[in-house]
């Protein structure tokens, strides 16, 4: 399952980083995939911030569905991956 959140990221289950059905945030552009907890600058303009929160951020203007809903939750902690 895969969750656009902008023309850059998503968030994936699909992804050979994912394990157990954990999503990973994944660099559209790289294919560079970070955990909840990795640093990672989501523009080169901006500092660094862990993953988790840069999800939270993104989410402020991603049009997810209700499965998308579910990997950011579980992204960012707020929901068992099981």
């Amino acid at each position: 399952m895969k969750a656009i959140l902008s023309p850059e990221w998503e968030l994936s289950t699909v992804n050979p980083a994912s394990r157990d059905g954990r999503p990973v945030l994944v660099n559209r552009s790289t294919w560079q995939a970070f955990g909840p907890g990795d640093q990672v600058r989501l523009y080169p303009s901006q500092g660094y911030e862990r993953a988790a929160d840069a999800v939270a951020r993104l989410v402020e203007t991603a049009k997810l569905t209700v499965g998308g809903d579910t990997l950011v939750a579980r992204f960012i902690g707020k929901l068992s991956h099981r």
